[in-house]
C-alpha cells in the first residue's frame, strides 16, 4: 500500500483501504488526498466511478481521528448528498474506512421516506460524522436533535443534481447555521454554470481537480437503436430474452410508465420492478437487494436512480426514454462499467427524439452510430424542424437548448444560495 500511504494517509487507514481492494491511487484521489489532509477547500470533477468517494473520505476520516477534542461525539463532518441511496453508500464507505480506527467514528445516516425517531435515536450522545439528504437534516436540526454550529469539514457530494432536485432553499439554510471557518469539499461529475458560480461564492482559494474520464467510462460500448416509440417495449422484452442479460437497468421519464414498463415485462415472464420516488424506502431497499442479488432481471428507473446507486458488474443500461440532459446521459450510463469493468448502454432513438439525440452527442463530443433491429424497423418519420427561432428568443429552440421553467427556476434559486454564502468559508 505504498502508493497510498505516499498520499500522507496514516497508517491506520492502509489495512481498510487494502481490504476494500484499492490497489493504487485514481487520478482525482491522487489529487485530491493531500491537499485535503492539508485543510485546503477543493473543488472535485470526476466522472462517475472515479473513486471520488474514498477521494474525500479516507482524508476527512484522518482529519477526524487526529483533530483535538474539546468534546465526546462533537459533529466534525457533515456531508449532504442528494439522494436516500447515495447517503446509504457514502456512509457505508465511511464506516468501512474507518473500522481500524480507535475509536471508530460514529457515522449517522439522515434521510427522508423513513420514521424521522430511530435517526434521532441514533443521535443521542452525538456523532462524529453525519451524512444526510437535506430536507431531512433540516427536519432534526428543527427536532433539536443536531447542532452543527461547529462542524469542521463540509461535503458536497453531486452538488448539480443537489441543485437540480430543487434543494437550493435547504442548502441556503443549513450554510447559514454552519460555521464561519470550516474545511469545503465540493464534488461531482458535472459543473453546470450555475454549480460553478455557487463554489467560486463559498470556496476558498479552492483547488481544483478535474480526473480525466475513468478506465470504465472507456469501457461502456454505446449503441444507439432506432426504433418507433410504440414498439420500444417489445424491443426491449426482445433483447433482454434474446441476448441473455443477467441484469438491466432501464431508465425512463416518468414514474407511471415506470409501473407500466415493469408491469408489461412481468406479464411476458420477466422479473421486473419500478424503481422511482413514490415507492417506499422500505421497497426501494428491496428492490436494490432483489436487483443485486440476482432475484430481478429488469429495473425500470427514473432519473432518481441515476447517481449514488453502486451495482456491481451491471452489465447493461437502457435508455428507453432519452435523458434531458446531456450531463443525465453521462450519469445513467456510468451506472455500468465500473471498477474496471466492460459495459454496454443502449438508447432507444425514435424519430422524434432524433434531433434531441444529435444535441446529447454533440455535447458530449461523441458520435454513436445508428442502429436497427430485424422485425423492428421503424416506420414512423421525424417531424418536420419548427423555424428556428430569432437569436436571443428565450422561448425558442429545441428541447435542451431552450430554458424550461424548471431550468430558470434552479438558476434563480442558485443565484440566491450564491449570494448568501459569500464569506462563510474560511
Amino acid at each position: 500500500m505504498s502508493s497510498f500511504q505516499s498520499l500522507g494517509l496514516a497508517a491506520d487507514l492502509l489495512p481498510a483501504v487494502e481490504a476494500r481492494g484499492y490497489t493504487e491511487p485514481t487520478a482525482i484521489q491522487r489529487d485530491a488526498i493531500p491537499a485535503i489532509l492539508e485543510g485546503q477547500d477543493v473543488l472535485g470533477m470526476a466522472q462517475t466511478g472515479s473513486g471520488k468517494t474514498a477521494a474525500f473520505s479516507l482524508p476527512l476520516l484522518q482529519r477526524w481521528a487526529t483533530a483535538p477534542r474539546t468534546a465526546p461525539r462533537q459533529l466534525f463532518a457533515l456531508v449532504l448528498v442528494p439522494t436516500r441511496e447515495l447517503a446509504q453508500q457514502v456512509a457505508g464507505v465511511l464506516q468501512a474506512l474507518g473500522e481500524g480506527l480507535v475509536p471508530s467514528p460514529k457515522v449517522v445516516v439522515l434521510t427522508g421516506g423513513v420514521s424521522i425517531n430511530p435517526q434521532l435515536m441514533r443521535l443521542r450522545g452525538g456523532a462524529d460524522i453525519v451524512v444526510a439528504t437535506p430536507g431531512r437534516l433540516i427536519d432534526v436540526i428543527e427536532h433539536n436533535g443536531l447542532r452543527i454550529g461547529q462542524v469542521s469539514m463540509l461535503v458536497l457530494d453531486e452538488a448539480d443534481r443537489l441543485l437540480d432536485l430543487g434543494f437550493s432553499q435547504e442548502l441556503a439554510r443549513i450554510l447559514k447555521l454552519l460555521p464561519a471557518r470550516r474545511q469545503n469539499l465540493l464534488f461531482s461529475a458535472t459543473f453546470p454554470a450555475d454549480v460553478q458560480a455557487l463554489a467560486e461564492q463559498w470556496l476558498h482559494a479552492p483547488l481544483r481537480v478535474e480526473a480525466a474520464p475513468t478506465q470504465g467510462v472507456a469501457l461502456i460500448t454505446q449503441r444507439a437503436l432506432r426504433v418507433d416509440e410504440a414498439r420500444r417495449t417489445h424491443l426491449l422484452r426482445h433483447l433482454v430474452d434474446t441476448l441473455g442479460w443477467p441484469r438491466t437497468l432501464v431508465f425512463v421519464a416518468t414514474k407511471h410508465r415506470a409501473e407500466t414498463v415493469a408491469d408489461k415485462l412481468r406479464k411476458a415472464g420477466i422479473t421486473a420492478e419500478p424503481f422511482h420516488g413514490l415507492l417506499g424506502q422500505g421497497k426501494r431497499s428491496q428492490v436494490l437487494l432483489d436487483f443485486k442479488a440476482g432475484r430481478l432481471q429488469v429495473v425500470i428507473a427514473t432519473d432518481l436512480a441515476a447517481r449514488g446507486i453502486d451495482i456491481a458488474r451491471l452489465p447493461v443500461v437502457v435508455n428507453y426514454d432519452l435523458p434531458r440532459s446531456a450531463d443525465d446521459y453521462v450519469h445513467r450510463i456510468g451506472r455500468t462499467g465500473r471498477a474496471g469493468e466492460a459495459g454496454l448502454a443502449v438508447s432507444f432513438v425514435p424519430a422524434t427524439s432524433e434531433a434531441h439525440f444529435r444535441l446529447i452527442e454533440k455535447r458530449q463530443g461523441i458520435a454513436v452510430p445508428r442502429e436497427t433491429m430485424a422485425g423492428f424497423e421503424p416506420q414512423d418519420t421525424a417531424p418536420i424542424d419548427p423555424v428556428r427561432p430569432a437569436a436571443g428568443d428565450p422561448n425558442g429552440g429545441i428541447k435542451g437548448k431552450r430554458p424550461s421553467k424548471k431550468d430558470k427556476l434552479r438558476a434563480a434559486a442558485a443565484a440566491a444560495l450564491a449570494g448568501q454564502g459569500g464569506g462563510e468559508a474560511a
